[in-house]
């Protein structure tokens, strides 16, 4: 896209990072953070949208992704890492704080920037991903008695068996994960239980006609994220998931409250990250607001961008000025 800025390389937290950067800068800084399998590409309908509403954007490659480093050790994926690089980024910048955005992936990162970067949060977007409690037991365990060995999450922990099939066809990969339309809320509900484990692994091995849904990418944001991937591999974005009980056991004496204004971007369609997720988080983020993106799956700043990009302006303004 002729919109999409070129990278800025910076050194943050040990890493050279790639951040797209967009908008005034004297702007409110807004920070955009990617999910899995995703880039910073994955805002290209956003950054130019913010960037005209005044807002000084900045959309990282985070670690382990597209043009930013790829640690070799799976430790160096926890949660301190991850916030850790958004605050250095900050710093390479010049800014003191800002707005995280994130989606996927990117929005457990942006709920616990917060909790681990307490005084560089001004406000948190989640889009389909809510603020997650620390749970009573390890995560990883609690999914594999929910869901069983073969739900992705819980088969991304063994080592790079799943970086190998993701990697195998690119061009497959992404177009398994990048579709819209394929369930929807109610028809997902209707599903036996079995049909519910999200055992994504197995499915993206078989034929592409047994796929629902649609293709959401053009041929050009396609080549994009294909070519990408291609060079880097899955294991970096993989490797996040690897550290899930990692963040768990560090984060026992965390409060787990969030002290800024929070926005909450659902998407009615998502079955993984569904609006159900939501309910009762006023407890953990007290100044919430909602916003439902209806006939949206989960990529819902790509399906549905300008919704996503109204209601994340809308909300910015409101309350950043």
């Amino acid at each position: 896209m002729s919109d999409f800025p070129a990278p800025t390389m910076i050194k943050t937290n040990g890493i050279d990072m790639a951040v797209y950067e967009a908008g005034p800068k004297d702007g409110l800084p807004v920070v955009l953070c990617h999910g899995f399998p995703e880039l910073a590409y994955s805002w290209r309908h956003q950054i130019p949208a913010l960037a005209a509403a005044g807002f000084h954007v900045l959309a990282p490659d985070q670690r382990g992704y597209g043009l930013t480093s790829r640690p070799a050790k799976v430790e160096d994926y926890d949660m301190a890492h991850l916030t850790g690089d958004l605050a250095g980024m900050l710093d390479a910048f010049g800014i003191k704080d800002a707005v995280f955005v994130g989606h996927d992936w990117g929005g457990l990162v942006v709920w616990q920037a917060p909790i681990y970067q307490p005084t560089r949060v001004k406000g948190v977007i989640g889009v389909n991903t809510p603020f997650f409690p620390r749970p009573p037991i390890d995560p990883i365990m609690g999914l594999r008695a929910m869901r069983g060995d073969n739900n992705y999450v819980v088969f991304f922990q063994k080592p790079g068996i799943a970086d190998e099939i993701l990697a195998r066809d690119t061009g497959k990969t992404f177009r398994f994960f990048m579709r819209r339309g394929a369930v929807t809320a109610k028809e997902f509900e209707a599903l036996p239980q079995e049909m519910k484990n999200f055992e994504l692994v197995s499915a993206i091995q078989e034929d592409e006609s047994t796929w629902r849904g649609e293709l959401l990418l053009n041929p050009e944001a396609m080549k994009f994220f294909v070519d990408t991937f291609q060079k880097t591999g899955f294991t970096g974005g993989i490797n996040w998931y690897r550290n899930f009980t990692r963040n768990w056991e560090q984060s026992g004496t965390m409060e787990q409250r969030v002290h800024v204004p929070g926005l909450m971007i659902m998407a009615e369609d998502d079955v993984v990250l569904p609006p159900s997720l939501t309910d009762g988080m006023e407890r953990f983020v007290p100044d919430l607001e909602r916003v439902l993106i209806h006939g949206s799956g989960h990529w819902t700043q790509q399906e549905k961008p300008e919704e996503t990009s109204q209601a994340m302006i809308a909300w910015l303004k409101k309350r950043f000025g």
